[in-house]
């Protein structure tokens, strides 16, 4: 009996995921087809070792490409049924990248005239972003929404159902966090969630019913089959170890050639793919386009089968990461072709790392391991086919993208060289990257403003890049905005919380706080002024993240004319969480100054939302061309200067402890008198700055020069420390640990939030928290001192219990009530939890 039908006798009666059940003790159960469609693998995964396998998907198990179709289109047809004829015609179809973007194309393919999007981690110039969202437990996190059509996704009273497919549907954290983040900016009525099969657990159902009364919105979900996975504890642990020792045991073993058999010859195949016809639903597939591509599928095919060897009979079509929609149809179009003397598989290749161990109970078997062959913007690292060595194919047909066809891919060590070392053929088929037409520059850019106009800064501190609205009314009560902002009904930045209008106790504590550290900020302010000098060459132009960063930039200008007699431009600059930055400021900047000069500063980290978001949105605005579209990326660096980084989150910083800056104690009064930046579209408009508002009726309450001016007092007091502290720092491996990350998500669990934007850690992220929003209860590290006498202040004027903890990274975390409606509290919760 040969090898491979040993193989196949073995499979019938060996579930793929006995290996890892046996060693770990995880336990799949479900309904009756559950174990035909998954199996089990390891990786090497700080959050989740396991890995779930499909059968049916296309993605690390090669199928028959008839099968892989069919499972993603029956499940259209059963949404389509769900939404009946005429709303199934309006839905659109959103997938997940990389893993589920061929079957939420069949989905979309099922639904019959629906379009479809998929998200990406590839940033495409001249398309901007509509939107993002993180996975939390994948190796490679970030998803960009790049839509050519802006409007596809546009939601209000009369949007369509959005309809979001992914292959498993495990926690529901990845689904839920999208409907949250596409919530914010484009609600709409009702959310289908689609996926192969449903794996949560019985707390995560109810959560799902939670979050649908939460949003006002109905969710419905259509799964293939349903069941649970059962984690025995410390298997995360154990099962990195298992991980360490098969990688150990197997290392030094290369993916050897099949034993004396040459290399494969290369050979291309010209496609003609139809020009009117995108590559995938990168930034949409329409349903002319799928027209389209269904007329010349069977062409395509004939071609393919007329490139291979005639004794040819096994054949894998291998599809390329996000590429995974035009393989599929490629594949079942020449199973067509080839008719059933031929044996048609079809699977893709992958970013993620899985362990290959060659037993039958074990989803993996084998693994190829080739360079990265389409420049990702993340930077160089290892691909993977997994289960193509030693499968048996007589042929390959690798479908790359043209973006993809590179030196890297017909390397010695690159994809075609490893495929041709385990098959008598291989094909290569390139489909035409699809770019959207990048959308022109306007000609004339806005001038930054500047005090006394606006704010109470000296002209020469601070130029804001940003557009005034001060006679616009744009305040709304704490617990309307709270509402508003949790339900999905507005975002954060669509408003302004009516400004603090502190006690004269609160006063009275601030200038005491400020007494009491001044010196201390003084140091921090020269550390971080001395780190950027020293690394950034000896004229910075620094560009402060408005609000907080603003006071913070202002001091390090006047640190650098104190020490150096330097007169550093300094700029302030609008960032939305969820929304991105200023492009219209970037592009100011780009035509003043030369990005490679600008260093990005904010007042201190929390869980470094700011810090992911800047650099995704710097990624987006570099990608697209920077300033000129097509002219180039501009080269701005995303890395920000920060006064304290108790976080961990970036590498220039003066200080990681999380003490009180007394700037984060107040609101406009000291920072200038601005408000924080807004952001709506009937203000702001393609080409204008991000709004915000000069409260100049507050200047008798304004602290912001007494602010500067204690600290700037100190600056020779501390010379000869920030001297020593700049060059250990300079010495030392600075390198975010994210430490607050992991805290966030630990305490979003922990609390029962399971929302990290609900929680918001350190002394200035707590105070915001007791000043804009929704309190619901205050984590204090055991132990805390005076630097926590303001947040104490405002909890008890709040009526806020304040918790006393141990083993936190912060001195303090700030709480947002969950689920708040304003029947809440902001105390106890117990109105949420009867609501």
């Amino acid at each position: 009996m040969s090898g491979r039908a040993r193989r196949e006798e073995a499979v019938d009666v060996v579930w793929s995921g006995d290996w890892v059940a046996e060693r770990l003790g995880v336990a799949l159960e479900g309904d009756g087809e559950l174990h035909e469609l998954l199996g089990l693998a390891l990786r090497r995964n700080p959050k989740r070792a396991h890995l779930l396998v499909s059968n049916v998907l296309g993605k690390h198990v090669p199928q028959k490409p008839s099968v892989v179709y069919g499972a993603g289109y029956g499940l259209g047809e059963r949404v389509r049924a769900l939404l009946g004829a005429e709303e199934a015609r309006r839905a659109v179809v959103l997938g997940y990248a990389e893993t589920a973007t061929g079957l939420g194309h069949a989905v979309a393919d099922g639904l019959r005239d629906a379009p479809y999007l998929h998200s990406t981690r590839r940033p495409v110039a001249g398309v901007a972003q509509a939107g993002g969202f993180e996975e939390a437990h994948s190796h490679a996190t970030s998803h960009l929404l790049l839509p050519e059509d802006p409007e596809l996704l546009a939601g209000g009273a009369e949007a369509s159902t959005l309809v979001l497919v992914d292959d498993e549907f495990s926690t529901g954290n990845t689904v839920l966090n999208t409907i949250r983040a596409l919530h914010e900016t484009h609600p709409r009525e009702r959310y289908v969630i689609v996926a192969l099969v449903d794996m949560r657990s019985a707390g995560d159902r109810d959560r799902l019913t939670a979050f649908a009364a939460e949003i006002g919105a109905r969710v419905d979900l259509v799964t293939r089959s349903s069941g649970t996975v059962t984690l025995p504890e410390g298997v995360l642990e154990r099962g990195q170890a298992l991980v360490a020792d098969q990688e150990a045991e197997q290392a030094g073993r290369a993916d050897e050639a099949v034993a004396g058999v040459a290399p494969a010859p290369v050979t291309r195949v010209a496609l003609d793919w139809p020009a009117e016809v995108p590559d995938g639903g990168r930034h949409g597939f329409t349903p002319a386009h799928r027209a389209a591509l269904e007329a010349a599928l069977p062409g395509m095919a004939e071609r393919i089968a007329g490139a291979l060897d005639s004794d040819v009979r096994r054949v894998l079509v291998l599809g390329f990461e996000e590429l995974m929609y035009a393989p599929l149809r490629l594949g079942t179009a020449l199973e067509a072709a080839m008719g059933s003397g031929a044996e048609i598989r079809y699977s893709t290749t992958t970013r993620s790392p899985v362990l290959a161990v060659d037993d039958p109970g074990y989803a993996i078997r084998t693994r190829l391991v080739f360079p990265a062959h389409d420049d990702p913007a993340d930077g160089p690292g290892d691909r993977y086919a997994y289960n193509v060595a030693g499968a048996g194919f007589d042929a390959v047909v690798a479908v790359v993208d043209s973006t993809a066809d590179t030196p890297e891919l017909h390397a010695p060590d690159g994809l075609l060289a490893r495929l041709a070392a385990h098959t008598g053929q291989v094909l290569l088929a390139v489909v035409p990257s699809y770019t959207p037409t990048p959308v022109q520059e306007p000609a004339v850019l806005p001038e930054p403003l500047r005090g006394p106009d606006f704010s109470s800064y000296a002209p020469e501190d601070v130029g804001w890049l940003l557009q005034d609205l001060s006679d616009t009314e744009l305040e709304a009560p704490t617990e309307e905005r709270e509402e508003a902002i949790q339900s999905g009904g507005a975002h954060y930045a669509e408003s302004l919380p009516v400004e603090y209008q502190p006690s004269a106790e609160y006063q009275a504590l601030f200038a005491a706080a400020l007494d009491a550290s001044a010196a201390r900020i003084a140091r921090a302010v020269g550390t971080v002024t001395e780190t950027v000098l020293a690394e950034r060459g000896p004229r910075p132009v620094l560009v402060s993240l408005a609000r907080a960063g603003t006071p913070v930039g202002v001091l390090m200008r006047h640190w650098a004319r104190h020490r150096h007699g330097l007169d550093l431009p300094h700029y302030a600059i609008s960032i939305v969480r969820g929304r991105g930055i200023d492009a219209t400021a970037l592009r100011w900047l780009a035509a003043h100054h030369d990005p490679a000069d600008v260093v990005f500063v904010d007042g201190w980290t929390g869980k470094g939302a700011i810090t992911r978001e800047l650099a995704s949105a710097i990624e987006e605005f570099e990608a697209s061309g920077g300033p000129g579209g097509s002219a180039g990326p501009a080269g701005f660096d995303p890395e920000i200067a920060v006064l304290a980084d108790p976080g961990g989150c970036v590498r220039t910083y003066g200080t990681r402890e999380d003490f009180l800056i007394p700037s984060a104690c107040l609101n406009s009064t000291v920072s200038g008198l601005i408000s924080r930046t807004v952001l709506r579209a009937d203000l702001v408009g393609p080409d204008d700055f991000h709004g915000a508002k000069f409260y100049r009726e507050l200047a008798e309450a304004d602290v912001s020069g007494d602010f500067l001016a204690a600290v700037t007092a100190r600056f020779d007091e501390v010379a000869d420390q920030v001297d020593a502290e700049t060059k250990e720092l300079l010495a030392a491996d600075r390198a975010p640990t994210w430490e607050g990350w992991a805290a966030v998500e630990r305490i979003s669990e922990e609390y029962g939030i399971h929302d990290v934007n609900l929680v918001k850690p350190g002394v200035g992220e707590t105070t915001r928290v007791l000043l804009r929003r929704v309190p619901w209860k205050i984590l204090a590290k055991r132990g805390a001192g005076t630097d926590l006498t303001h947040i104490r202040l405002l909890a008890e004027q709040r009526g806020v219990p304040v918790e006393e903890v141990d083993d936190l990274p912060y001195s303090c975390v700030g709480l947002i009530h969950p689920r708040f409606t304003r029947g809440a509290t902001g105390a106890d919760g117990k109105a949420v939890q009867g609501a």
